[in-house]
């Protein structure tokens, strides 16, 4: 099974191949020419070059195959080949698995298992992930069990707004926060498995349940634009012309889009002044010169820093405060402050952002009060805030009498229920706007104090309380953690513990108990069972234990793996036990001399007291040693030799009570002798006489009681065979098997022969003389008469094979050696397959008895049918292997000793199984009983040459129940007149019939199980004018001739008394009921008379011709049953269209006492429908679709955009769930966008930010990596 198999021979020499299958079958191939040859079902690629030879095999490999070197010279040759493995491992696709519900709608998946494909066993996936071809098959959805949910299964409640089970879906939780601000971070979610109850309930389940969908990422990039960089601007000139002086320069903080922001890292800044040094030497110091004679930007940044102190580093300079917002009263008064630094060398001042300066920035705007406003108190509280401002002067003037605390209302209570606390909240209160102010514009040291109170003291109701979580009960595979979860009270807010009160008495639902943990696959480990019993109960022994390598999974399966797979130290799984020493025993050694010395006698087992060493080896101790245990007494029976008178066995014959009906024509038949055979003529048959204690050479046959003389067709074997060569009439008889005193009979009789076997002469005077006792001179033994009769079962016999239609005449037995011996009957392929299987039916004589005596009974005539019918339909229920054994006994059965042969019963005496009716067809016609009657079995064509007197189509058929017979003409049903009627056998005779009687005849039989039809057509040629019959009806012989004419009436074929009696039957009434058994009726009456002339007379003129058919019988005897069906549900169900959904209703099958049945008691009747289309507004339904998101990129091919799509309801707009609106396609709802070309015509850039490492790794020759990193691999 190797495959891609590639040899190259290097060399002067040469390659030739050997093959060996799995059959051993060895073959060889010479390699002469280049080209493909082929090799065991394998293909051969054969190169042949000047230097060097190439074989390749792209494979699998058919057999096995040597490839060898044929040496032309003594240079080397070289060999390189490689080659894959076999692939014995394969996935499989699992069945569906079982529906998540039992009814409402759910889903089923399957799965893939790994699969050995030598050893058909299901292993561990990890021997296909061995494959890369193997790729595993992703598993398949689909929903199930959509039968709605009655109320009265009570497997799932119905809800009002859907019926059916939604599919699991990956659920993601948000992302996360991004793992940095700037240059490109990871953000992540954790993705799961859900599915939706009836409720709406979401729960987490396995994965596998959603893999019919791909999984969304759980990770994806974000914040990739680059951080903000320090960007530095030129140096400013030296601040002094000569000499050491400074220089400046401005650092701002710039982003991705350029501008000028925060976020820049602190210190990586680059500093903004250093030394410089002007090469010119300075004669006089700059600090002495004043001020009006350093330049002017000097002058300014001094006078800058007399005034608002600016400076050279970057400060916060505030301005002047604005004037007070309000001219009385308390206002507000704001001034800018900006960071500023002095720029010595433009000689101006920049403004920088604030994160630029250092320290607390001062503050922008502050409270101002100028004068009370007027009218607003009076001149006491003019005093009193006069007076107070002088108190307070010397703290903080201008500011208490504007602001002061106060209360304003409480915190939220500590506890919901059972009592807590809750604190007064103080504000600093701007007394005249009554609004909060800043708290350090109040004194803090005129706080009020805290205030406290109680709330929510009405009791708790009660509560779930949760204990901490157990240890997992596994580390690994899947475990469980438990808590105790109780419904609590607590009697009052003082009381310090709970009371336990019902579940019920809590609101809330229960929380879980348990949790699952350590979902995890275990990795394979050893897993040890219970020691087995002690091989010795002492002494030393050892006991063994299974150890077995298996592995846990995450979802509680086990799995067990080969040992290979576990740790390489296995736990031992022997171990010694039992090391207390044994007390000493009786142990049996040999059995003691026989007590006599010929005929029966006795031996007794000998036993002596042992004791086991600790090596296990014993020793014999003192008998008193094992006093205490009962000593071992057994005695068996023994016989050295026979003593002088000893008593022979006797020889029994091991007879078979059978009857053998032979069936249809064979070469050879074994029996066995006790019992009855009726073969066809022409038969070979072998008669075995198994005996016991008997010689089968000293076997002796007897043929009417007399010793039987050999014929060339008959002899007898030196086994004690008797073969008859081609049985004739001649040869029936009865037959016996004499094995010294006892014997066995035969009786033989020849099918077709009306010879009737007697008793011989010998046997009857020798019974007159003695009953009972028969004598035979030629052996000098005396037995038994013969126990049975001879002729007994002859009518039963000649019936059943009436049934068959196989009854050729007497004549044709005698003619058949001469004229038909190697013609064989041909029996029509559609005869029913059971019959056709059969050669012999064999019989138990006690079951036949059984049949006789209820015939004997003299029931009707229906009933005796159908008994007989019933017997034939057991015996070809016998298995074949019953005739195969008559045709081909075993090798073993020649044993005189063995059992007698089909020794097992081969009668099933229960009641035959119900079958649809069949249609036996016969190939020819059955004898014509006068010339001028012609009988003809339905299913072949008819064509007459001459006129006849009656034309008899019968239609034989078998089934259970009896099925009822239809006769059709072309199609039509059958009209019955005078001249074409039915026979009580439900056959169909036509008197006279004519030219107007032909056409096509079909017989149709029918029970509750099915029907069957078989057509016969009907030609009638001839002269015209006068026609001629032969009739020999009645003893009279001659030629009566007719005037026949063109009309339809049929000619007169009898006068007087040749006319026979007959009697004449109507077809059957319809059945009187449909079901549960009924009855018809039909017309029965004697006629006499020719056709069309015929009278009735006196039912007692007709019994000479026979019984009387049946007036009535049974009919539609199949149990009554019928369909019921529950009321339609509700409205509700799957929406299949606009404003169109499904209902609902069980559909059942019930008997007369309404009794739930199997539904194929229904079969024949219509079945109402379980389903059916409704109106109802829930499914005026439509896709509702939003506006498109922007694209995510601009250009390039991984832009894309989505929009929601939803289910909605076209009235309140309302969504639901999708499935609802599955009847008409869903629209997209993403798309990809932007799909043009990034690069701009000579424009070269980097559009990821992994470029630098796609450098390092050398990708850039692969143009995926060229285009996006343009400008990183322009410099490679």
């Amino acid at each position: 099974m190797s495959r891609h198999v590639r040899l190259v021979l290097k060399g002067p020499d040469h390659l030739y191949v050997e093959s060996k299958t799995l059959e051993a079958v060895k073959d060889e191939l010479v390699l002469d020419n280049s080209g493909q040859y082929l090799l065991e079902n394998t293909t051969l690629d054969f190169q042949k070059l000047s230097d060097k030879e190439v074989l390749r095999i792209t494979g699998p490999l058919g057999a096995d195959f040597t490839v060898k070197v044929l040496f032309a010279s003594g240079a080397d040759s070289v060999v390189q080949y490689i080659y894959y493995q076999p692939i014995i491992h394969r996935w499989r696709e699992t069945d569906f698995f079982p529906c998540s519900v039992t009814c409402g709608g759910g889903y089923q998946l399957t799965s893939a298992e790994c699969f050995d494909l030598r050893s058909g066993r299901v292993v561990v996936d990890q021997y296909c992930h061995y494959y890369p071809e193997n790729v595993k098959p992703k598993p398949k959805l689909q929903e199930c069990n959509m039968e709605p949910c009655l109320a009265s299964d009570g497997y799932k409640q119905i809800m009002p707004y859907d019926l059916y089970h939604p599919l699991p879906r990956w659920e993601s939780s948000p992302w996360t926060a991004c793992s940095t601000s700037c240059g490109g971070g990871i953000q992540s979610r954790s993705v799961s498995c859900v599915e939706e109850d009836m409720q709406g309930t979401i729960t987490t389940t396995e994965e596998w349940k959603c893999l019919y969908s791909p999984k969304t990422a759980i990770l994806q990039p974000c914040n990739t634009f680059d951080c903000p960089t320090w960007l530095a601007q030129e140096w400013s000139p030296c601040t002094v012309t000569c000499g050491q002086g400074l220089r400046y320069r401005v650092v701002l903080c710039i982003d991705h889009r350029g501008l000028h922001a925060g976020g820049c890292n602190p210190t990586t800044k680059p500093h903004i002044k250093e030394e410089c040094l002007v090469t010119v030497p300075c004669y006089k110091s700059i600090d002495t010169l004043p001020v009006e004679a350093k330049p002017v930007w000097h002058k300014q940044a001094i006078e800058l820093e007399e005034e608002i102190s600016v400076s050279e580093e970057p400060t916060f300079i505030p301005g002047p405060w604005q004037p007070c917002s309000r001219t009385c009263g308390a206002g507000t008064q704001r001034r800018t402050v900006k960071c500023q630094v002095l720029l010595s060398f433009s000689q101006t001042v920049a403004d920088l952002p604030d994160d630029e300066c250092e320290g607390v920035k001062p503050a922008t705007s502050q409270p101002c009060y100028r004068t009370p406003c007027s009218g607003v108190s009076g001149k006491e509280d003019e005093k009193e805030r006069q007076e107070e401002e002088e108190e307070e002067e010397e703290e903080t003037p201008g500011r208490e009498e504007l602001h002061d605390w106060e209360y304003e209302g409480f915190t939220e209570c500590s506890q919901s229920c059972g009592g807590g606390v809750q604190e007064a909240v103080v504000i600093c209160l701007n007394k005249q706007t009554r609004e909060a102010a800043d708290q350090s514009l109040c004194v803090s040291s005129r706080r009020p104090p805290q205030l406290l109170q109680d709330c929510k003291t009405q009791p708790c109701p009660p509560r779930w309380e949760t204990g901490e979580w157990s240890s997992c009960s596994a580390t690994c595979g899947v475990g469980l953690m438990t808590r105790t979860v109780a419904c609590t009270h607590r009697p009052s807010r003082d009381s310090n513990h709970t009371e336990a009160v019902r579940d019920k008495d809590c609101q809330n639902p229960k929380p879980s108990p348990v949790q699952a943990c350590n979902r995890f696959d275990c990795p394979p480990m050893w897993d040890t069972r219970d020691w087995g019993q002690c091989s010795q109960s002492c002494g030393g022994g050892f006991q063994k234990r299974q150890v077995l390598c298996k592995q846990r999974f995450a979802d509680g399966s086990i799995l067990e793996l080969p040992d290979t797979f576990c740790p390489s130290k296995s736990p031992i799984n022997q171990q010694p036990c039992a090391k207390k020493e044994c007390p000493p025993q009786w142990v049996t050694t040999s059995w003691s001399q026989c007590s006599v010395t010929c005929g029966n006698g006795v031996q007794r087992l000998q036993a002596v007291c042992r004791k086991q060493k600790e090596d296990g080896a014993h020793w014999t101790v003192d008998p008193g040693n094992c006093s205490t245990m009962a000593r071992p007494t057994k005695i068996r029976p023994c016989s050295l030799r026979p003593c002088e008178i000893s008593v022979k066995p006797v020889p029994s014959i091991l007879a078979q009570k059978k009857v053998y009906i032979q069936w249809k024509k064979a070469k050879k038949l074994h029996l066995v002798v006790g019992g009855y055979g009726y073969l066809l003529p022409w038969t070979t048959m072998v008669l075995r006489c198994p005996t016991r204690h008997f010689r089968r050479g000293h076997i002796q046959w007897l043929k009417e009681g007399k010793p039987l003389v050999s014929f060339p067709h008959l002899t007898v074997t030196s086994q004690g065979y008797m073969k008859i060569q081609q049985v004739r009439a001649s040869d029936a008889g009865i037959y016996t098997c004499v094995a010294g005193q006892a014997h066995e009979h035969f009786v033989l009789q020849i099918i077709g022969s009306k010879k009737k076997l007697s008793l011989p002469e010998a046997w009857l005077l020798a019974g007159k003389q003695k009953v009972g006792r028969l004598d035979v001179s030629s052996t000098g033994d005396r037995f038994q008469e013969l126990p049975i009769p001879l002729n007994q079962y002859d009518n039963l016999v000649e019936r059943l094979l009436e049934l068959k239609g196989n009854l050729p005449d007497e004549k044709d037995v005698e003619k058949l050696h001469s004229s038909e011996k190697n013609r064989s009957t041909k029996v029509d392929e559609r005869v029913n397959a059971e019959l056709s299987s059969h050669i012999v039916l064999i019989a138990d004589t006690q079951r036949l008895d059984e049949i006789m005596n209820n015939l004997s009974e003299g029931l009707g005539g229906t009933w005796r049918e159908r008994l007989i019918t019933q017997l034939l339909s057991e015996l070809t229920m016998t298995e074949v292997e019953t005739n195969e054994s008559t045709l081909h006994p075993p090798e073993t059965a020649e044993s005189s000793t063995q059992q007698p042969l089909l020794n097992k019963p081969n009668v099933k005496t229960q009641v035959p199984k119900p079958r649809s009716p069949v249609i036996i067809q016969r190939p020819r016609k059955v004898g014509v009983v006068p010339s001028s009657d012609m009988v003809v079995y339905v299913g072949v064509p008819v064509l007459l040459q001459k006129p006849i007197a009656s034309l008899e189509l019968r239609c034989e058929t078998l089934g259970n129940p009896d099925p009822s017979l239809t006769w059709t003409r072309n199609g039509k049903d059958l009209q019955y007149n005078n001249r074409v009627g039915l026979l009580p056998t439900g056959s169909l005779k036509i008197q006279s019939p004519t030219k107007v009687d032909e056409g096509l005849y079909t017989c149709t039989a029918r029970n509750r199980l099915g029907s069957s039809s078989l057509s016969s057509w009907l030609q009638i040629t001839g002269s015209k004018g006068r026609n001629c019959v032969q009739g020999n009806s009645m003893g009279a012989t001659g030629r009566i001739c007719s005037e026949r004419s063109n009309s339809s009436q049929s000619a007169e074929l009898c006068h007087g008394p040749a006319c026979p009696l007959r009697w004449r039957v109507d077809p059957w009434s319809p059945c009187s009921a449909s079901c549960g058994g009924g009855s018809q009726t039909r017309s029965v009456r004697c006629m006499k008379g020719p056709e069309g002339r015929s009278r009735e007379v006196e039912s007692q003129h007709c019994l000479s011709t026979g019984r009387r058919p049946s007036f009535t019988r049974t009919c539609n005897l199949h149990p009554c049953a019928r369909w019921t069906t529950t009321h339609w549900g509700l409205c509700h169900g799957q929406c299949v269209g606009p404003s169109l959904a499904t209902q609902h209703r069980h559909v059942f099958c019930l008997d007369a006492n309404a009794t739930k049945v199997n539904y194929r008691m229904c079969s024949g009747l219509q079945r109402p429908s379980s389903m059916k289309n409704c109106s109802t507004e829930t499914c005026a339904l439509y896709w509702r679709v939003g506006q498109w998101t922007q694209c995510t990129a601009t250009c390039g091919r991984h832009g894309f955009q989505s929009r929601q799509v939803t289910c909605a309801h076209r009235r309140s707009g309302k969504a639901t769930r999708e499935h609802q609106c599955v009847w008409r396609p869903r629209p997209p709802s993403w798309q990809r966008c932007n799909i043009l070309s990034c690069g701009r015509a000579g424009e070269c850039r980097d559009s990821t930010r992994y470029c630098e490492k796609v450098r390092q790794l050398e990708l850039c020759p692969l143009p995926q990596f060229k285009n996006r990193c343009c400008h990183s691999c322009s410099n490679t």
